[in-house]
């Protein structure tokens, strides 16, 4: 066992060495892995509101709004009120964020074709076997991770 955890040390410390800085900040935009949700989310739909991020990234919605605060301030967002009912806040790409994600999606796809391009079709097949079975365990443990919490009732005099 111990080998084999060796091994995993090493892989992630050579892949560390690979993604240099410049890389990295060109795949993610320097962002959060829910603010990459969050554009993923828009590029999807366009634009959608607070509670629909909220539900999207699994979080309270107070802790969205502060993400949408902070990808708002980098430019990347834009808020605005509903035609249909002012309190509902819509939140949509700005220009620069859909230039961005539009650069992320690129440069995924380029470095995605390159691996893949490398492949032969014996390896596609066990690549896409041993990504079914990485998806399944980890399907597994969402599901005994996530069970249903109890919902405590406060009696209010």
């Amino acid at each position: 066992m111990l080998f084999r955890s060796q091994m995993v040390v090493d892989y992630i410390d050579e892949v560390k060495e690979l993604l240099s800085s410049d890389l990295w900040e060109n795949i993610f935009l320097n962002c959060s892995k829910n603010e990459v949700f969050v554009l993923w989310l828009l590029y999807q739909k366009g634009a959608v509101n607070m509670t629909e991020i909220a539900e999207y990234i699994h979080t309270p919605l107070n802790t969205a709004t502060g993400i949408i605060s902070r990808m708002e301030k980098n430019g990347l967002v834009l808020r605005s009120r509903s035609d249909e009912d002012k309190r509902v806040v819509n939140i949509g790409f700005s220009q620069k964020g859909m230039e961005q994600f539009e650069a992320l999606i690129k440069e995924l796809a380029h470095y995605g074709m390159k691996v893949m391009g490398s492949f032969t079709a014996d390896e596609m097949t066990l690549f896409y076997k041993m990504t079914s079975k990485i998806m399944e365990i980890l399907r597994q443990e969402n599901s005994r991770v996530n069970t249903p919490k109890k919902v405590r009732k406060i009696t209010i005099e």
